[in-house]
């Protein structure tokens, strides 16, 4: 990903144009890492957002909502204490480093006017957001403490002097001269590009190779000194043109994507050498490609960082499961001789003077089947004793079987919701859907509830919609809360409800709405139901489909777990209709 110093060059000056003068409204922190500003200016209300995520760290302006916490974080309160109501005077870029500084104006509690400034450090692992006190460079707080015992060289703690990162010896791209690059180009060919990264500041790996765009680059013999003056002007010669388009504004932002659409990369100059390779979306500003770029990229990361846990704690709960379903159900087995107990102890009785204490078996007459049987004995304990012992095995056998069956169908209805659970982790598309999921487990007591500051804000069921191509809508749950919500609060009794038949996933419902069911909206239905479940990728996938008034919720039954009657199955291949 190139967010290097080029893109930062390119975003301050797009930030300047827009935020300078601009008053901080509201400040927000819906993740450990990451602020938004809202931000009122002359030429409008923007959203500026910013990270430090090690691996989606950025400063960019946004369209897009944000969640909030219920209850701010540390650093927000620090943030609205010290420069909400303040005005940005600038956004300035340290050199060509990825360092982005915003000087505040505000007003402290003594109505004395004060110098803040936010610094954002985009480092990869080592990013970070840092309060400073501009009058004395003392750093009032930072989103990450790094103490000594993480940093010996650099610590960021309240009250210490800031400084800068340590400088890695490289010449910013803007300041280098042709004497400079000769010196650089006295390599050899096929590493120039890793040369010029590591001798010029502010440039990506992949810009470095587009400085050496028009040359062959792929001998291993030295340049000399000749070649070495040749190459520096064609270095310098794109630099220029890279330079200039970035100080007139003659930007093309661009992210680049991979066949199935996901972005690769953006940069905010075309990049030659990739055209051709990935398909391109070009944007206005540099902003809207970042924008573009992290959400389209880092959406599924994020839901992926949030559903860890569930993932795990589910897997854990299953595994749990099923080794209990083998143990009773071979528990179940073995209290299944529990006639032949009690056959022992009826012929045992009738026959105790056949035998005496000490015999370790005794053969008698079955007279239920006509045949002689041997029966094992315990020579410790007399006749009448062993006998006793087999009806006290038949009565705990029997006991058994009634006890462990119980036990073996609640254990199947927890396996059955808890793969229905699975199953919505992975088709969730959104942190919220996630987030409803966690709550639903925590309910259900398979997870801790988390400490929150405040109480936690309500989700509103919002089922997915569909329309079918006969003009029926259909709603699919998106989780077991929300299925029971869609099937006993939305639906009415004439509705159809469809479910993949003995496998994991949602209840979809087919609203008739005073109109005829038609057999094309039942398979379109199934189709969709089946598209929600655990067999989206199968093909001829059953499904069960039936009217409301037949489906019924057992009392105390998990959440989406149901029982329903007079259902009909049809066999269809997953797909969706136009949302």
């Amino acid at each position: 990903m190139a967010f290097d110093g080029i893109a930062v060059h390119a975003v301050t000056q797009e930030l300047n144009k827009k935020l300078s003068g601009g008053k901080l409204e509201k400040v927000y922190q819906p993740e450990n890492d990451e602020l938004v500003f809202h931000i009122h200016s002359k030429k409008g209300n923007f959203k500026l957002y910013l990270s430090c995520n090690s691996s989606n760290a950025r400063i960019n302006l946004i369209t897009e909502s944000v969640p909030n916490p219920p209850a701010p974080l540390n650093f927000c309160m620090l943030l609205r204490k010290h420069i909400q109501g303040g005005r940005i005077t600038s956004i300035i870029q340290k050199e060509c480093e990825r360092i982005v500084e915003i000087p505040f104006e505000t007003i402290n509690e003594l109505g004395f006017s004060v110098n803040k400034k936010l610094i954002i450090e985009i480092m990869g692992k080592h990013s970070n957001i840092i309060l400073v006190d501009a009058d004395t460079n003392k750093i009032i707080d930072s989103i990450k403490r790094v103490s000594i015992d993480v940093n010996r060289i650099r610590q960021i703690l309240p009250g210490k002097l800031y400084e800068y990162p340590p400088s890695q010896d490289k010449i910013p791209f803007n300041q280098i001269t042709l004497e400079e690059i000769e010196q650089i180009c006295m390599c050899t060919p096929n590493k120039l590009a890793k040369v010029l990264l590591s001798k010029i500041q502010g440039i990506s790996p992949i810009m470095a190779e587009q400085l050496t765009y028009g040359l062959e680059i792929s001998s291993e013999i030295p340049y000399s000194q000749e070649e070495a003056e040749q190459t520096a002007k064609i270095v310098e010669r794109n630099l220029r043109t890279l330079i200039n388009d970035l100080t007139q504004g003659n930007l093309n932002p661009t992210v680049y994507l991979d066949k199935t659409g996901n972005p690769v990369d953006f940069h905010a100059v075309p990049i030659l050498s990739l055209e051709g390779i990935y398909d391109t979306e070009e944007f206005e500003e540099i902003s809207a490609a970042i924008e573009f770029f992290y959400s389209h990229r880092s959406s599924s990361n994020r839901i992926k960082q949030k559903s860890t846990d569930l993932e795990k704690a589910v897997k854990n709960n299953l595994d749990k499961l099923y080794l209990k379903k083998q143990r009773l159900a071979e528990d179940l087995l073995k209290a299944e001789n529990s006639e032949e107990y009690r056959l022992f102890g009826e012929l045992l009785t009738a026959n105790l003077h056949l035998f005496s204490t000490g015999d370790s078996k005794v053969t008698v007459f079955n007279y239920y089947d006509g045949m002689e049987i041997t029966i094992p004995l315990d020579k410790k304990i007399s006749p009448s004793k062993n006998a006793q012992l087999y009806f006290k095995k038949y009565s705990k056998s029997k006991t058994a079987i009634k006890e462990k069956s119980i036990q073996l169908e609640e254990t199947n209805e927890d396996i059955n919701y808890l793969e229905s659970v699975a199953v919505f982790i992975d088709n969730a598309e959104t942190v919220e859907e996630i987030e409803e999921i966690r709550n639903e487990l925590v309910e259900g007591g398979y997870l801790r509830k988390r400490k929150l500051h405040g109480k936690p804000a309500k989700i509103k069921p919002s089922p997915l919609s569909y329309t079918s191509s006969q003009g029926f809508r259909i709603l699919v749950g998106r989780n077991n809360k929300e299925n029971d919500h869609l099937t006993f609060k939305l639906a009415s009794s004439k509705d159809i409800w469809f479910h993949t038949k003995d496998i994991p996933g949602s209840h979809a419902i087919l609203f008739a709405e005073g109109k005829e069911i038609t057999e094309s909206a039942i398979f379109e239905a199934a189709a969709i139901a089946a598209f929600h479940s655990k067999g989206k990728n199968s093909e001829n996938v059953p499904v069960d489909y039936v009217q409301v008034k037949y489906v019924k919720k057992p009392a105390g039954a998990k959440p989406g777990m149901v029982i329903f009657t007079n259902n009909r199955t049809v066999y269809v291949n997953p797909g969706l209709q136009q949302k």
